[in-house]
């Protein structure tokens, strides 16, 4: 029998997936370590169970104690695991930039979590790093854990992560490509990796916005780099001492943009569902792959799952807002009109007068409005069924046979849900513009925008 005793012994042990068909142009195999496949969806729980093992070790973290961490997430989840298996309490500080979702899994296992303003220096009494520091002094019996400056994060990867990459490429690995945010991964595979073979590359992804890039190139903690990046899980205002730069070989810079929209592409042609590192550390290989040459072997790592981030990422609305989903969308057809007004009638108008303009503006669809709220509609189907039925109905008011009011969207609804939506019950759909002012798009507005 095979029997883990508890949830902690299934941490580990993650698979090496080939990339087919994005790195299909690529000379060389480029392979993803998969740490989504761990308990807590990430590979956070590696170090996470590391610093738990430690601080008892040392006596630091008592029975019945209170764990403390300043976490974007996945680490309050791996420190989540083994409180629950042994017995902790755990309190985890993060920031407001960090998806809802990842809060909300914290809670789901028993932790509180408090929320701290993004945009201010780690110095600052407000900033996650300094609320964690001071919960950790004042709460009895507790532990601030420090996984940027806890040294048993770097110590995980060298015991466990490193061993099992040279492992499993049967020591062919001549690349790793790793995003670095704490430090710990990064450095703790290098440093085994490097032990077994000094010539192996270590390539370090960063984001626009952190200062690691520029502290790795100059030696120098230069705050003008700073400013605020939406990438989660990676990037730094500060250098943590999990790091060795001497093992790292490059780092590149990757946008928030482009690691998303990366993201989504290993989704969709990979099938593998990770979260913004893992999109942002293929995209960082991508920026780099003319160094590469046949014989290579790449190992990227994939740190998280993608239901990090559902209501981000993985979110059109979200991804729109922020310029980073290149889709046509309910306003473009609008701002491809060049103008053209909204043509409605009031249910008190006459159905030959709402004939008259289908027939002057050459339209099939009308929005019957009162008071500005869109009460019923009348399409040309509608009434040739109606008026073929009853001749005399073209003196009968718009309201005594208008249909259902046609639904309203968000003004940056994608045109492909829009096909979804329109029917053949329902003609056309509505949204209002940043003025307020209603706007109309039919069938035909959808196949002919799709279609250009």
């Amino acid at each position: 029998m095979d029997i883990k005793n508890n949830i902690l012994e299934t941490i580990g042990n993650t698979p090496l997936i080939r990339l087919n068909k994005i790195t299909k142009d690529f000379p060389c195999q480029v392979l993803a370590k998969v740490d989504y496949f761990n308990p807590g969806n990430s590979i956070k729980d590696r170090m996470a169970l590391k610093m738990v093992e430690v601080a008892e070790k040392e006596g630091k973290l008592k029975p019945g104690g209170t764990i403390v961490e300043g976490t974007s997430g996945n680490t309050g989840m791996g420190l989540a695991l083994a409180a629950v298996v042994k017995g902790y309490k755990c309190i985890f500080v993060t920031t407001d930039k960090q998806s809802k979702e990842k809060a909300d899994i914290l809670k789901a296992v028993g932790a509180e979590v408090i929320v701290c303003p993004t945009n201010v220096m780690p110095e600052d009494p407000r900033s996650y790093y300094s609320v964690a520091k001071r919960l950790g002094k004042e709460i009895p019996n507790s532990m601030y854990m420090n996984q940027y400056d806890n040294l048993a994060n770097r110590q995980a990867h060298y015991e466990s992560t490193g061993p099992e990459i040279w492992e499993q490429t049967g020591g062919k690995i001549t690349h790793l490509v790793c995003t670095a945010g704490t430090g710990g991964t990064i450095t703790g595979n290098a440093m085994y990796l490097k032990e077994k073979n000094p010539n192996i590359k270590i390539w370090a992804i960063d984001v626009y916005g952190s200062l690691l890039t520029n502290y790795y190139k100059t030696g120098e903690v230069d705050m003008n780099f700073v400013h605020p990046y939406i990438s989660e899980g990676f990037g730094e205002d500060f250098v943590p001492e999990n790091y060795d730069m001497s093992v790292i070989d490059a780092f590149e810079q990757v946008t928030d943009k482009d690691g998303a929209v990366m993201a989504r592409r290993i989704a969709k042609e990979e099938g593998m569902f990770c979260g913004y590192s893992a999109g942002s550390c293929l995209q960082g290989l991508i920026q780099l792959k003319d160094s590469l040459k046949k014989d290579d072997m790449v190992v990227c790592i994939f740190h998280d799952h993608g239901s990090r981030y559902v209501g981000k990422i993985y979110n059109d609305q979200w991804m729109m807002e922020r310029g980073f989903l290149d889709v046509k969308t309910f306003k473009d057809i609008v701002n491809g009109r060049a103008g053209q007004r909204l043509i409605t009638v009031e249910p008190s108008h006459t159905v030959a007068q709402a004939v008259e303009l289908m027939k002057k503006y050459d339209i099939e669809q009308i929005p019957v409005m009162k008071d500005d709220i869109a009460v019923g509609s009348l399409s040309e189907q509608g009434l040739f069924m109606k008026v073929f039925a009853n001749a005399d109905i073209k003196n009968a008011t718009v309201e005594s046979v208008m249909e259902t009011a046609y639904p309203i969207v968000d003004f940056l609804t994608p045109i492909e849900k829009l096909g979804s939506l329109i029917n053949k019950e329902v003609g056309a759909v509505l949204a209002k513009d940043e003025t307020g002012a209603f706007h109309i798009v039919t069938k035909y507005d959808v196949i002919q925008s799709l279609t250009k």
